[in-house]
Order: structure tokens, then sequence, then C-alpha cells
């Protein structure tokens, strides 16, 4: 599959698959939104971000109030990081069911966004990893990428 070049927003310095995507520019640092967080939230978050990349390599993408996980496209995101479970979410091209997922928004006809709140460590799971699995390969572009059998289905 041909790659096309990433747009970069002069600004801020961060990559999109399209020119003049709108985004929240500014300078922002994974280090200033981890700041003042229990250690419990940063540990979920740290576990989050090492699982995502055992699927391939992950650029983080911060931003004024989350951190995307971005290969060539932001596939998932941290999105709160607050005293409660981590809210994260997953991209995928269809549909993915799962008693885990708090609410699914279908933005497009493939692209629909998974949302999961991650309150320990045990979550951080194989189900997950299915999931990043997934996300990982619509962030990329891959098309006819299917779920291990199981309950990602």
């Amino acid at each position: 599959m041909p790659t096309r070049r990433l747009w970069t927003c002069p600004r801020c310095q961060r990559s999109f698959t399209r020119p003049g995507q709108t985004h929240s520019c500014g300078r922002h640092s994974v280090a200033a939104l981890l700041q003042r967080r229990p250690r419990a939230i940063v540990e979920l978050y740290r576990g989050f971000v090492r699982r995502a990349r055992t699927v391939g390599p992950v650029r983080l993408a911060p931003a004024r109030t989350r951190i995307g996980l971005q290969n060539r496209r932001i596939f998932a995101a941290v999105n709160r990081l607050a005293d409660d479970p981590v809210d994260v979410h997953l991209v995928t091209s269809r549909r993915l069911r799962g008693r885990r997922f708090r609410r699914v928004d279908a933005l497009a006809p493939d692209c629909f966004v998974h949302h999961v709140r991650i309150a320990s460590p045990a979550e951080l799971d194989m189900e997950l990893l299915a999931w990043l699995r997934l996300a990982y390969a619509w962030g990329l572009g891959s098309e006819g990428v299917h779920p291990p059998p199981g309950r990602s289905r």
C-alpha cells in the first residue's frame, strides 16, 4: 500500500493525514498532562501505552486535554487522567462488541470510536490487546483486518 506523506502543522508540529486538519493547536507535553496525577493513574496510563507499543511503533500526540497514540493516524487516546478510572478510546473500521465498552460512536461507515475505562492493571489484558491490534491497523489504513476469535466480535 503506498504511503502518503503526512502534513505537519507549522505552529505546533503535530502530524496529520490531511492538510489543514483541524485540531487544538498548541505545544502540549505528556509530562504536563501527567503532572500532579495520582501514581496509580499514571501507572495505568503507562501500562496502556506499553500494551499499545507491543503492537508496533507508537508516537505520542499530546493535546490540550488528552494524549493520542498515533502510527499514521491517531488510533487510540487516553482522554481523561483523573482520580477515577483512566478513560481511553480506540478507533476501528467496524463496530466491536464487548461489555467493557461504555459507548461506541459511529463517525463514518468505517470509523467507530470505542470508549473504555481502565480501572486496574488486570484490565490491560488480552482482550484489550486484541482491540489495540485492530485500532493500530485502522491507524495505518490497513484493510481487511479481522479480530481473533473470542469476545472481540
